[in-house]
């Protein structure tokens, strides 16, 4: 049933999300962070370009401390800021501008505490934790020196992915997309010339690299600081007049924390399925390498259209408009799925678009055919449960979304090894990639179906923020 009405006591809601068609505005958010999460690939792929000319033992340190990156960037402007856009859109949704408001001072402290930490673990056992991974001799020694000055810039990422997460839930997709994009840029013009020596500077290698991210990340962050502090954004940042509060890290929590295992699951599956395939050799390894690369380009664009779902939902549910927040959901998902099909397709029909950028080894070249004709027409169901990943979050609904990613590890884990026992043939192993994304696609449906969103999942108003 539609109810248009707001929670008594808050602000007058005039959100002009929660009318009119929902493709057009879903589209009109997702368009500006389809191009800053490509420039953010863009950047990790000029690092690896830098870090490739400074010699074999530099890139495999890379390879090594490349995981753990990629999982802060995951928890921070994924599953935890994903928990900060859903928790500002309900609000919002709400009409309770005041809640919204302390919501992004909590996002700010959580970034920070959480920041610290990062840096404290990972420069204590960051060593032991590469040589766990394979690190041995030159390359363990580059994946040190890089990760050493990387994680000194973790609050700098954290503080820049939640507070676009803020300003997101709101609906704002410019001001934190053109944020984004400039940091990635000026990341690859400093780490290159750092890590390089270009022009005048000194050439600090893997460290200088890594200086790249750490300077663009912190300058990025005083950027949106200061423009929430400003009152020209959607949701202001009051710092010094917001009493802290355990209900409204809860609230955002309580979402975040748990969308935070979806990254781990993505993390291991990555590995898992590393290790089954190298056990076919160094040329399946490098073809389906080639094809993961695409894969790596292809995530921010549902990436981008999950984001803009989140306030989209986020405020319908927080509106008590449940219809509107489930076609929102269902249209992002139909957009993010089928645009990822397509492009899978058009790579299974002409893997050499792609192919040929890495290689001109014909075995090579014909392993990743190989591969994109299984796993390209699959793409379509990556996308579909990525989306609906993020519109469960808006929801505070995320459980099912988390047994679906566990559905697709448990098919790669006991599947693959079944394979490789079984000495079975590498399209097999390809075969099986395509029935885990099947499976995590529809049971990210499912999930949705049968997961009751609503009053339920709504927090209540939180009385002592209004007073503060």
């Amino acid at each position: 049933m539609r109810n248009d009405q707001s929670p008594a006591g808050s602000r007058p809601n005039g959100n002009p999300l929660l009318d009119g068609p929902i493709l057009p505005k879903l589209l009109r958010l997702a368009l500006p962070n389809m191009g800053a999460m490509l420039a953010g690939s863009l950047a990790a792929v000029a690092e690896t370009a830098y870090v490739g000319s400074l010699g074999v033992p530099a890139l495999a340190g890379m390879a090594i401390v490349f995981p753990t990156i990629m999982l802060q960037n995951m928890l921070s402007g994924g599953a935890m800021g994903g928990g900060v856009s859903s928790a500002v859109a309900r609000a919002l949704g709400a009409g309770d501008r005041d809640r919204a408001d302390a919501l992004a001072v909590h996002s700010f402290w959580l970034a920070l505490g959480i920041g610290i930490t990062v840096t404290m673990v990972m420069l204590a056992a960051g060593p032991a934790l590469f040589a766990l991974l394979g690190g041995r001799d030159a390359a363990l020694e580059a994946a040190i020196a890089f990760a050493s000055v990387a994680f000194l810039g973790a609050t700098g990422i954290w503080l820049v992915n939640l507070l676009a997460a803020v300003l997101r839930g709101a609906g704002d997709m410019a001001v934190p997309s053109s944020t984004l994009l400039a940091t990635a840029a000026l990341q690859i013009a400093v780490g290159g010339g750092l890590g390089l020596g270009l022009g005048p500077l000194p050439a600090l290698a893997m460290p200088g690299v890594a200086a790249g991210q750490v300077f663009a990340s912190a300058l990025g962050s005083l950027v949106l600081i200061r423009y929430m502090r400003s009152g020209r954004a959607a949701v202001t940042l009051r710092l010094g007049s917001v009493r802290l509060e355990r209900a409204l890290f809860a609230d955002i929590l309580r979402v975040g924390a748990t969308a935070a295992i979806a990254p781990l699951q993505s993390i291991l599956t990555i590995v898992l399925l590393n290790r089954y395939v190298a056990g076919f050799g160094a040329t399946a390894l490098a073809g389906f390498g080639i094809g993961t690369r695409f894969e790596f380009l292809l995530t921010p664009l549902a990436f981008a259209v999950g984001v803009a779902a989140v306030p989209l939902v986020g405020s319908a549910i927080g509106a008590g408009r449940i219809d509107r927040a489930r076609r929102a959901a269902w249209i992002g998902a139909a957009v993010g799925g089928s645009g990822l099909a397509v492009l899978g397709v058009v790579l299974a029909l002409v893997p050499e678009l792609w192919a040929h950028v890495f290689t001109s080894d014909p075995a090579t070249i014909a392993t990743t055919a190989l591969y994109f004709g299984w796993a390209g027409p699959a793409y379509g169901f990556f996308g579909i449960g990525m989306v609906l990943y993020f519109a469960s979050m808006a929801a505070g609904r995320v459980g099912g979304m988390v047994l679906a990613g566990t559905l697709r590890l448990v098919v790669i884990a006991v599947g693959g090894a079944l394979l490789v026992g079984a000495d079975a043939p590498l399209w097999t192993m390809f075969a099986l990639i395509t029935l885990g994304m099947a499976c995590y696609g529809l049971a990210a449906v499912v999930a949705v179906l049968r997961t009751p969103w609503g009053v339920a999942s709504t927090p209540a108003p939180v009385v002592a923020i209004e007073a503060a």
